[in-house]
Formats: structure tokens, sequence, C-alpha cells
């Protein structure tokens, strides 16, 4: 399924995936809307990617890469409560230096396999919304806590499923799917070989069976080839009835492999002391355990994480601390995440160990949103990191690797998003160390 995508290609018929699991909201019915509505609607994410990478420490190398992209879809004109959407994805690379693409060069997690641009139909599916339940089936982006587009690089996530959800009940969402294959976005390519690091980070052991535009059966995302599934059963309800208060509850049953349960709650409050100073606490929890034919061994993971948030005007920050527990089964008792989700507090921009088993892990982080200041819709946050990785981990054991780093959003005009971002990590794993800066341009529409 390789290919070449040529730039011109690219700019003209690229469209980005909106399909997430949240039901569609109502249309104001006007004569305009009417009229737009009548024809479709055309969306898309134009992207411009550039990595620069600094190793220091066992290894000593820099390398960078730049990529253009995105992804152009068309919608359907809502018929009788149905309608339909097609997108297409693509990643094309820009040879920065001489010589052939490699590992000491290049980051290749703006690419396909062997530093290839592809690009392929990502999305393809029906929609269909009667009352207050929306069923979406086919081809689809995805943002759940263990199941999720992941798009930290050129390309997302995708995956092949149903998802039905509905309102009725006040205050409240439920979610019904069922998920086939998955189509791992080009984040994953930053992994290399498949392994214990990646497993516990967001792409299983056989994630490069989904890569270039292929969509995989997610037990073989999961585990590698021969380990093919009824796929993921997930259900969840999220309830908003109390002020300030939000509760979700989810279940991923992932048929001969494990069953995990997901749940969160948020609080927000104003201070006792201050009016003005808004503030927000958080908790989460998983647990993992083995099922069926248990193609992933025994498994009995568990993770919580406690988060205290607070924002003063135009300035919010938060602290949270993390827990992943260890055990005999699969991991040592890490968590097992390899379908994209990363829904963690306490995770880093690239260093993810706070999944490991045996560990302990702390942030804070810190925004300011300078638009009151300058009149610029302009936000700095600046973080940092622990992970106390335990002796029980199957990564980095007996490790306290540390990231600091920061992220600059710029919202240039209502489709025009500017990013400069990096992250500093220290011991990823014993004496591993580096700086990394990316910058990121966004043209929705």
């Amino acid at each position: 399924m390789k290919k070449t995508v040529l730039l011109s290609v690219v700019a003209s018929t690229m469209i980005i995936a909106g399909g997430d699991i949240k039901p569609v909201e109502p249309v104001v019915e006007t004569p305009a809307v009417k009229a737009e509505e009548s024809v479709g609607k055309v969306s898309g994410q134009l992207r411009g990617f550039y990595i620069d990478r600094t190793y220091s420490g066992i290894l000593e190398n820099n390398r960078n890469s730049l990529a253009f992209g995105g992804w152009i879809g068309y919608d359907t004109a809502e018929w009788n409560g149905l309608s339909a959407g097609v997108k297409f994805y693509a990643t094309e690379g820009v040879k920065l230096h001489d010589g052939s693409y490699s590992l000491a060069s290049y980051d290749p997690s703006l690419y396909g396999d062997d530093f290839e641009s592809y690009g392929f139909i990502g999305e393809a599916y029906l929609n269909y919304k009667i009352g207050n339940t929306n069923l979406k089936v086919g081809r689809q982006r995805l943002d759940t806590p263990l199941a999720g587009a992941d798009d930290a690089r050129m390309l997302p996530n995708l995956f092949e499923a149903a998802v039905l959800s509905n309102t009725d009940i006040a205050d409240t969402t439920l979610i019904l799917a069922h998920v086939t294959r998955e189509s791992v976005g080009t984040f994953g390519n930053v992994y290399g070989a498949a392994g214990a690091l990646s497993l516990q980070s967001g792409y299983g052991l056989g994630y490069k069976e989904g890569t270039d535009g292929h969509f995989a059966d997610m037990g073989v995302i999961a585990l590698g080839s021969g380990t093919d599934t009824a796929g993921v059963t997930t259900g969840a309800v999220i309830y908003k009835g109390i002020e300030g208060l939000t509760l979700q509850v989810w279940d991923y049953y992932a048929h001969d492999i494990l069953n995990a349960v997901y749940l969160q709650a948020d609080y927000g409050w104003n201070c006792l002391l201050n009016n003005d100073v808004k503030m927000k606490a958080s908790a989460q929890y998983i647990n993992e355990n083995d099922i069926g034919d248990k193609l992933a061994g025994d498994v009995d993971s568990n993770y919580w994480a406690v988060k205290l948030g607070a924002k003063y005007s135009a300035l919010s920050g938060y602290a949270a601390y993390s827990q992943t527990s260890d055990s005999n089964a699969a991991m040592n008792g890490g968590i097992i995440t390899p379908w994209g989700g990363m829904p963690a507090f306490t995770q880093g921009m690239v260093t993810r160990h706070m999944f490991f088993a045996d560990t302990n892990t702390w942030k804070v982080a810190a925004t300011y949103n300078f638009k009151e200041l300058t009149g610029l819709d302009l936000k700095a946050t600046g973080y940092y990191v622990s992970f106390d990785v335990g002796s029980k981990a199957t990564y980095a054991a007996d490790t306290n690797a540390k990231e600091a780093g920061f992220d600059i959003k710029y919202q240039a005009t209502k489709s025009l998003n500017l990013r400069l971002r990096a992250n500093f990590p220290t011991d990823f794993k014993d004496g591993l160390d580096w700086n990394e800066y990316r910058f990121i341009v966004n043209y929705s529409f």
C-alpha cells in the first residue's frame, strides 16, 4: 500500500478526521445553514511538522525531520438522519540530508515504514442520528481513554468501529462501541522494534502490522501476528448532573486478552479564600485483568492518580501524582495500553514511564494566557515530571527518569495555529538524555 504522494495532491485533497465518539450537536436550522447542508461539507487540516532531537549521554547524535500533510474530507448533507463521510490522510517527507534515509539522520515519527511517504482513506463511515441517539459505523477517529488517536506527530491512529451514543437520560451520555481494527499513526514508528516500552506507551507488539495506512486486527496490533481476536467491546457512562462534577466509567473488553476498567472523576469549585480562584480536583484509576484465552498471559495491573489544579486570571497550574503497582503477571503488573490510549495525568510529552510496574510519578505544570496582556491568542505552558521507576519495571528498572519541557500555542487566525514544543528528558533509560524541539503549523478549514 506504500505510495509516494505528491505535495500538490496533498495540498488539494487531504482531509482531517473529526469523527469522535460524542453525540452530534443539534443544528440550528436557518436558511443559510440549510443551503450549505444541501451540498454537504468539505473540511480538513493541512499540517507542517519539523522535529529536531539531539541525544547525549550513552548516545551522541542529532537527527531531524520535516514533513507536510494532514487530511481532507467530505461529509454529505443529512437525509432523514442519515449521512456519510470520507477522509483522506497523507504525509509527504522532505529530504533534509545527503545520502539515504537512516535513523541516525532522520526522526522516523513523521513518515511511514522505511521513511516512505504515503496516503490512504483513513475514514469512511455512515452516521445515523435519531433524537438523542447517534450511530457511527466504519473507519473513524476515536478519542477515548484507552483507545485513541494519539495525534502527536503527522497522522493519528484511526479505527474501524461501530459507536452508539445516547443522551436521553438527563446530564448523562451512554456509549457502546465495538472496535475491530486499527491503523497506527506515524508516531508509532518512534518505537522501532516493539517491546515492553511500546506496549506500555500506547503501541502494541504488533503495531507494525497497522502502519502505512493498513488496518490490522486489534488483537494483532496488541500482541503480534497470529493473535487475531473478536476485537474490543467498550461501554461508557459519563455523568454531569451535579454542578462542577464530571464522572466517567469506561470498560474495555478486549476479547481473549484483557478487561480494562477506567474511572475518572473531576470536580471544580471556587476557592473558599478567593472567589476569583477556580479550583479543580481530579482522580483516575485503571484496573486490568486477563480474560478468555489469555493471549497476553496472566494480567493483573493497577494504576491510580490524583491531580489538583487552580486558575487565577491568566495563570493556571496543577500538580499530579500517580502509582502503578506490581504483580507476578504480564509486564510484572505494568499497564498494557496497545491502542493509543494515554489518559495519564502524569505523562510527559515523550516519557510515558508512569504505566511501568512498581513506578511512582509526580508532575507539575503551569500555563499563562497572554491574551489580556498582549491581545494575542497566545498560551505558554511549562512542566516538570519525575518517574521513580522501581525494580519490577520491564524497561528502565531502578532509574529516576525526569522530563522538563514547554509548549507554546499561538492561534494566529481562526484557521491558523502555530505551535512550538520542546522536551528535555534525562535518564529516559540509564544514561540516555536528549533535547528535542518541534515546530508545528496547522491550517484547519
